[in-house]
């Protein structure tokens, strides 16, 4: 772990003495464009199909659905805001395992690491495997090959990437491109050619106690919704300008998912009356039907598949990026931190493709995700004490971007992240005890690995 007492230029020093490591850096070439299309790429995808219809069940009006969304997104400003701070000041590629190795230390660092590597591996899987299950009504030749199909869409995305950072980062873009045009055109077409129908309060009016607990459940499915928002911190290093870009990436990235999510829903209410959306699967299939007839559902499945390619090039592009910044710290076999000339740390790659496979295989991701989901949701709130950790012990560090409002901006956010972790818990207690266990068994592995590593040099 690097020291409370190290000097920036010695903190630079170390770090581009792992970065050499295998020869090969990654590459500085990224900017903001790329940031936003990996945000906007790995948050938009199933979620805003599937939660209008949880989130309208819950609450008596357009005006209040509304309200939560943009709350969530919010929710999501804030904690870009803080987060840019940490990526402009450790620009290192890794995600979160960055910023909790150098504030609390390898082993806290280590957990976060290889649990949000493993969950992003498992989300991979879930998305393939809702590209396999769409693909199949799409296409007859693919009816009931959906795991092969899934397994398909994941190894092709990973070689796609194989020759580097350039490739991965085009496919992300074009992938984001289309998926941010079709939501729009989406968005316009209902505007356009749906009736406008009145607003009708919900049929299960609430107030009081009940309204408030509504409202939590329907903001913790919003804000869940909006997970992604964080994703070029991922890149720290790739970034050729991370000072700069990598707030303007996330804060802009936010943003964007705003307008996408409050337009989707405006549509929404605009075109169906409230207890209609209520309680459906797939609101927007439903509204498309209307107005499209037969061609409706397979427009929204359309839509849906090419949402889901560019989710599952996100997320290997982040995979792939949490090993490497292991590897350099010593926390797992070098070869983890191979680098090819292209910029892809092409043995990390094949490690998470290779993983989404057995996911796929196994039909176990559902399973990981619900067990990870409160490492994730924690990942936030350790991001979070991070910035006062090293705000009081390196207040030497060069910091490119200060979060606005602090310390209350940062302060708002891990409150309402320690609420999310604390319902978690209560939420699904029967994961949550997978989670401690995982949590158990990773101080071994940590050791098993550390140990490893040591024999190895």
């Amino acid at each position: 772990m690097r020291g409370a007492g190290a000097t920036p230029d010695r903190n630079t020093a170390v770090a581009e003495a792992r970065e050499t490591r295998g020869g090969v850096h990654l590459l500085r070439i990224l900017g903001v464009a790329f940031g936003l299309a990996v945000i906007v790429g790995n948050t938009i995808g199933a979620g805003i199909l599937r939660t209008p219809g949880l989130v309208a069940a819950q609450l008596p009006s357009a005006a209040l659905v509304l309200g939560v969304w943009i709350v969530g997104g919010l929710y999501a400003l804030i904690g870009a805001l803080t987060v840019s701070e940490l990526g402009a000041m450790l620009p290192r590629s890794g995600g979160f395992y960055v910023f909790a190795q150098r504030a609390f230390g390898n082993y806290l660092g280590f957990v976060v690491g290889w649990t949000d590597w493993l969950s992003q591996c498992g989300t991979t899987a879930a998305v393939a495997m809702v590209i396999g299950e769409y693909s199949g009504d799409l296409v007859p030749a693919l009816h009931g090959r959906t795991v092969a199909t899934a397994c398909t869409a994941t190894l092709v995305l990973a070689a796609a990437q194989w020759r580097g950072i350039r490739w991965g980062s085009l496919v992300q873009n074009i992938t984001t491109t289309l998926k941010a045009l079709a939501f729009l055109a989406l968005i316009a077409a209902i505007f356009l050619l749906a009736p406008a129908r009145p607003e009708v309060a919900h049929a299960a009016f609430r107030s009081g106690m009940p309204l408030f607990a509504a409202l939590i459940v329907a903001c913790q499915a919003v804000i869940y919704t909006y997970d992604g928002w964080y994703a070029v911190i991922y890149f720290g290093e790739e970034v050729r300008q991370p000072g700069r870009d990598i707030p303007r990436a996330m804060i802009g990235g936010v943003v964007v998912v705003m307008a996408i999510y409050a337009g989707v829903n405006a549509a929404l209410l605009y075109a169906m009356p409230l207890d209609r959306i209520a309680g459906q699967d797939l609101a927007l299939g439903a509204v498309a039907a209307a107005i499209f007839g037969p061609h409706g559902d397979t427009m929204i499945r359309a839509i849906t598949i090419v949402s889901m390619l560019s989710g599952i090039n996100a997320y290997h592009l982040m995979a792939s990026r949490i090993p490497v910044a292991m590897a350099r710290d010593d926390m797992v076999p070098a070869a983890l931190g191979l680098v090819n000339r292209g910029g892809t740390p092409t043995v990390a790659l094949a490690a998470s493709a290779a993983a989404a496979v057995l996911f796929i295989l196994t039909g176990s991701f559902e399973r990981v995700a619900g067990t990870l989901a409160l490492f994730f949701v924690a990942d936030y709130a350790l991001a979070y004490i991070a910035v006062f950790v090293l705000r009081r012990r390196e207040p030497q560090l060069p910091r490119p971007f200060r979060v606005p409002g602090y310390p209350w901006t940062p302060a708002l956010a891990l409150m309402v992240s320690v609420a999310f972790v604390i319902g978690a818990i209560f939420s699904d207690t029967r994961h949550s005890l997978y989670s401690l266990a995982v949590l158990a068994g990773s101080y071994p592995l940590y050791l098993v690995l550390r140990q490893a590593v040591a024999l190895r040099r």
